[in-house]
């Protein structure tokens, strides 16, 4: 078909193809092109980043004092604490005392209501009477039976008595001296009731044994009590709060390096930023399983002659295990660090020649370069440790970590 023989339509759908296959190239020649210009580009940041000289973090070598200790966590408590009870059961009447108050050795605290103790105590009074009157009876009983014996004995003398009048003059002596020594036991028995009862009515007032400081009061008055298997608690004692203990519980794997006498130091969430001094005093053989972890307890004395500490705080405490005077000091991170590959680094030792890598070491930098030197260490505290021997001395820089150019 020739071009006079197409219609107007036709040329304007013909121009209308050619127009998106030209549109299509267009676009996938401009993808091609920002591809390569970021490839370049990427090919060009590498290679600056290569040739570009790493930078080095370095500290200096310093010396100090250097204290390794041992953490543990532990609840404060008083040296000496009292729990006071009642050993009768009963009514009480009035309690003297009252949390936080001071009270003396022999101090009353409590008083129960004695109304039958007091009546117990008259029966058993009377009930001793009657028994000291059994037993002067008795006693009469037994001089008149001794008489009649006597008189009946100088008759059968004279045979105007027969041997059976005398046996029974004999057996109502010994019967009398029965009577008598019941009724002497019958007033022991009496005594003992009346003593009892007595002691009875002595513990329905609750005496303080020390001189102290009231913790806890677990009753109030008209409260009733029964001390049946177990006697009641009803108030707590702390002797003195100036003299505190921390008991603390101590790691297993940590317990070795723990004695008594080492001095530690702790802190509490009442007093953020403060730290207290502590000692310890005692430690335990006895072993303490929690979820098949093993501990050991501790006690270590605590001064609270401030009074700021109060039982039952929890404190967590650092104790000194071990201590480094003047010791030469290096950031741990500088034991951690090595180069990336060995053309970053040149080995150096005493001679300058290459050296083994084994061993502890640490690197400095010389002309930019990092060298090796090799340590010795000592102890460590976690953050910092001793360096007993190498070519290090106080202001030395060594590297810790790189960072970008």
């Amino acid at each position: 078909m020739s071009d006079t023989d197409r219609s107007p339509e036709e040329d304007v759908l013909r121009t209308l193809r050619k127009a998106r296959r030209w549109h299509g190239s267009t676009r996938l020649y401009l993808l091609l092109l920002i591809v390569g210009i970021c490839f370049v580009s990427l090919q060009a940041v590498a290679r600056w980043h290569a040739s570009a000289p790493l930078q080095y973090r370095t500290v200096t070598v310093s010396r100090g004092d250097l204290e390794i200790t041992v953490n543990a966590t532990g609840t404060l408590e008083p040296v000496n604490s009292v729990d006071i009870g009642c050993e009768i059961s009963g009514s009480i009447e009035e309690v003297h005392v009252d949390f936080n108050e001071r009270v003396e050795a022999g101090d009353v605290l409590i008083t129960l209501d004695t109304d039958e103790l007091e009546a117990q105590v008259a029966r058993s009074r009377a009930s001793l009477a009657v028994s000291q009157a059994d037993l002067r009876q008795a006693e009469a009983t037994l001089l008149e039976s001794k008489q009649t014996l006597a008189r009946i004995q100088h008759l059968r003398e004279r045979k105007t008595l027969t041997q059976q009048d005398l046996d029974t003059a004999i057996a109502n002596v010994a019967r009398a001296e029965a009577s008598l020594a019941g009724a002497d036991s019958q007033i022991m028995v009496a005594r003992a009731t009346l003593d009892g009862d007595l002691t009875k009515l002595r513990k329905s007032r609750v005496h303080s044994p020390i001189d102290g400081m009231v913790l806890t009061r677990a009753v109030e008055p008209g409260q009733t009590i029964a001390a049946t298997f177990q006697t009641p608690i009803l108030l707590t004692l702390a002797e003195d709060l100036s003299q505190m203990k921390l008991l603390v519980d101590i790691d297993e794997a940590d317990v070795g390096t723990v004695r008594e006498g080492q001095k530690a130091t702790f802190a509490i969430d009442a007093y953020p930023g403060e730290n207290f001094p502590a000692r310890i005093t005692s430690l335990r053989y006895a072993p303490k399983r929690t979820q098949d972890v093993v501990t050991y307890e501790a006690v270590l004395e605590v001064d609270n002659s401030s009074l700021k500490l109060r039982p039952g705080m929890t404190a967590v405490a650092d104790i000194v295990t071990a201590r480094a005077e003047s010791a030469l000091l290096v950031p741990n991170a500088a034991l951690r660090f090595t180069p990336e590959s060995d053309t970053e680094f040149e080995w150096v030792t005493l001679g300058n020649t290459r050296d083994a890598a084994d061993g502890q070491a640490v690197w400095i930098l010389r002309d930019n370069k990092p060298y090796r030197i090799k340590v010795e260490t000592g102890r460590s505290d976690g953050r910092r440790t001793e360096i007993i021997s190498g070519e290090l001395s106080p202001g030395t820089a060594i590297i810790v970590d790189t960072i970008g150019s």
